[in-house]
């Protein structure tokens, strides 16, 4: 039987999972920079925790989650997304006793049976952030956008384009959410199945649709800017007003809702080239009620978003950018030495070369056998080496080793300080 991996699931090998490490750590450091702190979430949660927060009627719930029956009869589904397991924690582990505002950041794989493509799979990849407590404070919305924009900045990702809305809250929505029903009930006959089904479980999701036929009609529709009530209209202003403080271009975009029932007020996403027409790379937005709805303190209030780490990665590949940048959690080029060693002890003197070459943060390839010098090189050039260090007998004797650079087979000869030397200035020619 031959096995293969299941449908909608991948392997990422190298060095693809180079460029996922640089992503990683670039969202690592600058989110720290921000003062977030990470949190590690468990892959299942029970499945009333998502039925909650995310929405029974969403699609999420109601088709794509792998939910499955634990030994003890609990519901128990892998996680479709993260924040509800944040909030979950937070509640759980007291964090609102903290002092300020809790910001946490996560990464990780998440789980929905959709129909597999370009850059969406069934187990995908996330990497968000969520702010918890007490303020609503539109600087804290524009601070985690700007947030975003460093990072992506950072990863040289072309092209991105920030697309902000306001959604209203419970005092404005639902009035806003009955209006549109009701035009979209005049118009039901002319749009496709999902959006006929949608009118009734959640309209707002129709503004979502891609369907070719149904744009003309949606444009059309009342726009929730023109519903909002005067503090949405005034905390919408006033992101709006931080986000030009911090030098942020945006684009309003009044069909941008979000697709999950806890979100309020300020939505937004972001948008890169190469991946089509499923083309954001990052989505979120405010969602005040969700402690309380999941049992915490009221007075909560909460921001958060995530960006689809596969298709971030797949929109900085199609733009040419590779893993070689960014020091040593980015390197998909092969070792920086391969150390070639002839004779028994020279094997002896290698292995100490090579542990004090991997201390000082270089590459090392050693090979575990003794081979032909023919074989061994052609080895170190197909393994993408960047160099070969030669030791054998008359290295040893010397008191030296050979350093031959691959790119051109240009060598010398060179004492232990120098090789290091030498090394570190061809990874940083311009120090």
């Amino acid at each position: 039987m031959k096995f293969q991996a299941i449908k909608g699931v991948r392997d990422i090998l190298p060095p693809e999972s180079a460029l996922w490490n640089r992503v990683e750590q670039t969202a690592r450091e600058v989110f720290g920079t921000f003062g977030f702190a990470e949190i590690r979430l468990p892959i299942f949660e029970q499945t009333d925790l998502f039925a909650r927060s995310v929405g029974q009627e969403t699609d999420i719930v109601s088709k794509e989650m792998y939910s499955f029956e634990d030994r003890d009869e609990t519901s128990i589904s892998l996680r479709p997304e993260a924040t509800a397991s944040v909030v979950r924690a937070y509640i759980q582990h007291g964090m609102q006793t903290l002092p300020g505002n809790v910001k946490l950041h996560y990464m990780g794989p998440m789980f929905r049976r959709e129909r597999p493509q370009k850059g969406r799979y069934r187990q995908f990849y996330q990497i968000g952030a969520e702010v918890l407590g007490a303020s609503d404070a539109p600087g804290i919305d524009a601070e985690v956008i700007e947030m975003l924009m460093t990072l992506f900045e950072r990863l040289k990702l072309k092209g991105a384009v920030l697309n902000i809305n306001s959604i209203g809250d419970k005092n404005c929505r639902p009035a806003y959410v009955e209006k549109l029903r009701a035009e979209l009930v005049k118009v039901r006959e002319q749009l496709g199945e999902d959006s006929k089904r949608r009118i009734e479980t959640n309209p707002l999701r129709v503004l979502d649709s891609k369907l070719e036929q149904e744009q003309g009609i949606i444009e059309k529709l009342p726009r929730i800017a023109e519903h909002l009530c005067e503090n949405c209209r005034e905390h919408y202003a006033e992101v709006k007003r931080q986000l030009g403080l911090r030098g942020i271009v945006y684009q309003e975009n009044w069909r941008l809702v979000r697709g999950l029932d806890y979100y309020m007020r300020t939505t937004f996403e972001i948008t890169a080239p190469g991946l089509g027409s499923q083309n954001a790379v990052c989505g979120g937005g405010r969602y005040d009620g969700l402690v309380e709805l999941l049992g915490g303190p009221a007075t909560t209030k909460g921001i958060g978003f995530a960006i689809g780490t596969d298709r971030l990665v797949l929109s900085l590949q199609e733009a040419g950018e590779d893993a070689a940048q960014d020091g040593p959690a980015g390197k998909a080029a092969g070792p920086d030495v391969y150390l070639a060693w002839f004779g028994a002890a020279a094997q002896s003197a290698a292995i100490g070369l090579a542990k004090r070459l991997r201390d000082a943060g270089f590459v090392v390839e050693l090979p575990a056998v003794e081979m032909k010098f023919g074989k061994s090189l052609g080895l170190a050039d197909r393994l993408g080496s960047r160099h070969a260090v030669i030791v054998g007998d008359d290295e040893l004797a010397a008191g030296i080793v050979t350093v031959k650079r691959l790119s051109d087979g240009a060598q010398q000869k060179v004492g232990e300080q120098e090789l290091f030397s030498y090394l570190r200035t061809a990874q940083n020619p311009g120090i």
